[in-house]
């Protein structure tokens, strides 16, 4: 079962039906999708989705998918899982687009890798970035993300396969206590 989590600015929380039109509408906005990397569906088809997160990906307990909130305002999603993409877990998040820039992104991928770690015991965890999407690349290389390959869709188009350790450095093994989280 999906657990709330938090940080500093931020709640985690499973979806539940009240927040069908925030996904819509995080869905809808045709720059979010094209930084996430997928084309804009119709509003039909993202209800279907949703609708799937609630009955199957919860009630099968598929992955862990959240709602991610701040002072009770939506301000994007976050996920989890395994796919084909990677040879391990990656995290996804998209965040509404007037709460770009305040440093929401950060936290919301450093909440993530602190479950990841701590929760889900993973070793690493993998993103994958559009090769245009400069704020998200920079954003990852200040987590301490490191390029894999680039990853060329049937279009042309070009993402970034990027992972992270979420391992604790001991001071033994690299003279440094830095945690990439």
């Amino acid at each position: 079962m999906t657990p709330t989590l938090r940080t500093a600015r931020l709640l985690f929380r499973p979806y539940g039906p009240e927040d069908e039109n925030v996904f819509v509408e995080l869905l809808s906005d045709e720059v979010v999708c094209r930084w996430m990397g997928q084309e804009r569906c119709s509003e039909a088809e993202i209800r279907t989705v949703y609708r799937s997160i609630l009955t199957d990906v919860y009630g099968k307990n598929l992955f862990d998918v959240w709602g991610v909130w701040r002072d009770g305002d939506y301000v994007g999603h976050a996920e989890i899982k395994k796919t084909g993409n990677v040879d391990g877990h990656e995290a996804i998040v998209a965040l509404v687009r007037k709460h770009w820039g305040q440093g929401l992104g950060g936290e919301l991928v450093q909440g993530l890798l602190t479950y990841a770690a701590d929760t889900l015991g993973l070793k690493e965890v993998y993103g994958m970035v559009g090769a245009e999407n400069t704020a998200s690349l920079a954003l990852s290389e200040r987590l301490g993300f490191r390029h894999v390959r680039d990853v060329v869709s049937d279009t042309g188009g070009v993402t970034k396969m990027l992972v992270v350790s979420t391992v604790k450095d001991t001071p033994a093994s690299s003279g440094s206590t830095h945690r990439h989280r």
